[in-house]
């Protein structure tokens, strides 16, 4: 019975990890980006009176995020990729995600800020990152955006857990989503 349970798990795991490689591979290779959500940080939104520039007052990462950001560090490293572009949201959670990913220095970008506090400012701040993507071209080296779900849903229409990178496939002026890479398992 166990072995036929270790079976069944090793066959509905197998595509997901051939397609997470797929994916992967894509990000080395170019025309595709990694738009990834912040790590851990418990709570939703931000404590009333929040400042951008005091972290002292947001919703911050958790010690469980901190090693969620590293291990997600870890497995672009894993994949081939050790350094990226990297671009973040100005709120501390996704600065402290994208520094402890350590793929080189952190750009802060104020389009990828929360839209929680005003979605009015969707369509707009949507179309920067999107000019912000297609400006990237063909440089040597991935992309990465660290940002919010409430930024992530609008620009890939997914819903992404805590941590996860969702895969974009830019052609051109179209860009569209190539995939999932689920964050990494509590404990790596």
């Amino acid at each position: 019975m166990k072995f036929l349970l270790a079976c069944l798990i090793w066959m509905f795991a197998l595509p997901a990890a051939i397609a997470d490689d797929a994916l992967w591979s894509a990000l080395r290779s170019g025309g595709h980006i990694a738009l990834m959500r912040h790590a851990l940080a418990p709570g939703v939104g931000d404590p009333p009176g929040f400042r951008v520039d005091d972290c002292s007052t947001q919703r911050n990462l958790s010690a469980q995020g901190r090693e969620q950001a590293r291990a997600s560090g870890e497995r672009f490293r894993a994949h081939g990729i050790s350094r990226a572009a990297v671009h973040s949201s100005r709120w501390c959670r996704c600065l402290e995600t994208a520094t402890l990913l350590g793929l080189g220095p952190v750009t802060p970008f104020a389009a990828l800020d929360s839209l929680f506090p005003d979605r009015s400012l969707e369509a707009a701040r949507s179309e920067e990152v999107r000019a912000l993507i297609r400006a990237h071209g063909s440089l040597d080296v991935p992309l990465v955006l660290v940002t919010h779900q409430a930024n992530i849903t609008p620009l890939s229409g997914i819903f992404p857990a805590s941590g996860e990178i969702i895969v974009l496939r830019v052609d051109g002026d179209e860009i569209t989503v190539a995939g999932r890479i689920p964050p990494p398992a509590a404990g790596r």
